[in-house]
């Protein structure tokens, strides 16, 4: 165990040049550095903001919802069949003509009668509207309150006016509070929204958004120890910055208010441009790739660093081409849609999923 924590946590992967974890151990009075430790406080944390998340749908987003008479609705449910049911969970949601043959003559029934039921069970496992809009209202809530003091506390910070700040002194930078909180408060969130998974309605895109969180989680905690929290907090705030307004648009749309909510996509989609395509590149990764090399030199985990902002760049063209798709259908056809549908954007389509990433 000792020896595959040696190899893990390897120097010369983790630091710049002539740097070792000895030189962090020990750092002036009332200076503390990031350690891997205090990503551990993220984990209760977590767990509190998932409560703090149960209670808000419960007692703020579902009133809130049935004020705007989107109601729980429980839909029409299947009739129970063992044999149907059997299918459904272990061997096709949407059967072929096929299996749908073969169900008929073992039930007796039309095999418009077993399609309808297999529509009507697939519907049933779908969240309703009220839950959706209790979601979308939770989630509108904590980006808006993560980015206005993400946004509060870089205001105050010399690294948001000059990014080579991010660098300087670089890797002994004390951990401040704020920088601390800010960090730890958005890790903590996407660990929560990897427990609630498993507790609210398991959707088909369940794979694909816990790999989404896994990763964000990754990135985060990474940057930490690396003590590249300075551009990391950067990185969060950008990203932050037009979570809000999809939130909002899935809010209005639920509500049915499609003025509104076209004019809120529009919103969202030039703001996830502009800080995707335009600051992003032009901030971050500039000072990550050009700045952090003049000042520092690379390494490593600089390399890994790097490679992932990368990507996540190559990631935001393919999303904002999606985006952009979807923006102009609206505009052509007055209506943008959220729901499941040949032109709109659906439940599982990458553009939807994608744009939490952070």
């Amino acid at each position: 165990m000792a020896g595959l924590s040696a190899w893990f946590w390897n120097e010369r992967f983790w630091l710049p040049h002539n740097v070792t974890w000895a030189d962090l151990e020990n750092p002036a009075p009332g200076v503390e550095y990031p350690k891997a430790g205090h990503l551990f406080t993220a984990l209760p944390l977590a767990l509190g903001i998932f409560v703090v998340r149960i209670l808000f749908e419960r007692f703020i987003a579902g009133p809130c919802a049935r004020s705007l008479h989107i109601h729980q609705g429980a839909g029409r449910r299947a009739q129970p069949n063992a044999v149907l049911e059997k299918v459904f969970t272990s061997i096709t949601k949407n059967p072929d003509s096929r299996h749908l043959d073969g169900l008929s003559k073992q039930l007796d029934w039309e095999v418009r009668k077993v399609q309808r039921w297999f529509r009507h069970r697939r519907n049933q496992d779908k969240p309703s509207t009220h839950t959706k809009f209790c979601e979308s209202m939770w989630r509108f809530t904590f980006y808006l309150c993560i980015f206005t003091y993400g946004f509060q506390f870089l205001w105050q910070s010399p690294w948001m006016w000059d990014t080579r700040h991010c660098w300087y002194g670089y890797p002994y930078q004390a951990m401040t509070p704020g920088l601390y909180h800010y960090y730890v408060t958005e890790l903590a969130f996407y660990w929560s929204l990897m427990f609630s998974q498993f507790t609210d309605i398991k959707r088909k895109d369940f794979l694909i958004m816990f790999i989404h969180h896994l990763a964000t989680v990754s990135l985060i905690s990474f940057s930490y120890v690396n003590n590249m929290a300075r551009v990391g907090s950067l990185v969060l705030c950008v990203h932050d910055a037009s979570d809000f307004l999809l939130e909002a648009a899935k809010m209005t749309n639920y509500a049915k208010y499609q003025r509104l909510c076209d004019f809120l996509f529009i919103v969202f989609s030039v703001a996830f441009f502009i800080t995707r395509l335009v600051i992003y590149p032009i901030w971050v990764l500039n000072s990550t790739m050009f700045e952090s090399w003049a000042i520092v030199g690379p390494y490593p985990s600089w390399w890994l660093f790097n490679v992932l902002l990368l990507v996540l760049q190559v990631l935001h063209i393919i999303w904002s081409y999606l985006i952009a798709r979807i923006a102009i259908k609206a505009i052509l056809r007055g209506k943008t849609q959220f729901a499941s549908s040949p032109s709109g954007m659906r439940e599982g389509d990458p553009v939807f999923l994608s744009i939490f990433v952070q």
